[in-house]
C-alpha cells in the first residue's frame, strides 16, 4: 500500500511541474514583433495580388504565414473603429474594390491616417490569406512615408 502512495505523490509532483513549465514556456510565450521581422518576400503589390488571382493554392502555400513587404500605389485608407486599413485596389468586383487590404499595427495608425491616396508606399505585414476578393495582410508597418 505504501508503494502506491509514493507513486501517486510522484505523479502529482510531476503533474505540477509539467503545468508550471507549460505556463511559463508555452502560454506565457512572447508574441513575434512583426515590425522588426525580416520580410520573407519583397515584391510589388500588384504581383502579390496577381499570384493569388492566378493560382490561389500555390500562392497560399508560398505566402500564408510569411512576412511580406509590398510596394504600390495606395488607393484609399479605411478607418473602422480602432482599425486603420490601407487598401491597394486592382479590380472592381460585385461587392466593390478588390485588391490588398493591410491592417496596420496600432503604432502606425496615426501616420497611416495621414497618407494620401495615389501615393506610392511600401508596407510590410503578415500575409494571412485570400478571401476570394482581397489578399489580407495584418500587423502591418509603413516602411516609407
Amino acid at each position: 500500500m505504501k508503494i502506491w502512495i509514493i507513486i501517486l505523490i510522484g505523479v502529482v509532483i510531476i503533474g505540477i511541474i509539467g503545468t508550471v513549465c507549460a505556463y511559463f514556456f508555452v502560454y506565457n510565450k512572447p508574441h513575434p514583433d512583426y515590425e522588426k521581422a525580416e520580410a520573407a518576400y519583397t515584391l510589388p503589390a500588384q504581383e502579390l495580388y496577381s499570384a493569388f488571382i492566378t493560382n490561389k493554392t500555390d500562392a497560399e502555400k508560398k505566402f500564408n504565414g510569411q512576412v511580406v513587404s509590398i510596394d504600390g500605389t495606395l488607393k484609399k485608407m479605411e478607418i473602422i473603429d480602432s482599425l486603420v486599413i490601407a487598401v491597394f485596389v486592382y479590380n472592381q468586383g460585385v461587392f466593390g474594390d478588390e485588391g490588398i487590404r493591410c491592417t496596420m499595427l496600432p503604432k502606425f495608425n496615426a501616420s497611416a491616417k495621414t497618407l494620401q491616396p495615389s501615393r506610392i508606399i511600401k508596407i510590410k505585414g503578415l500575409c494571412t490569406g485570400f478571401n476570394d476578393t482581397d489578399v489580407i495582410l495584418e500587423k502591418c508597418s509603413i516602411l516609407n512615408q
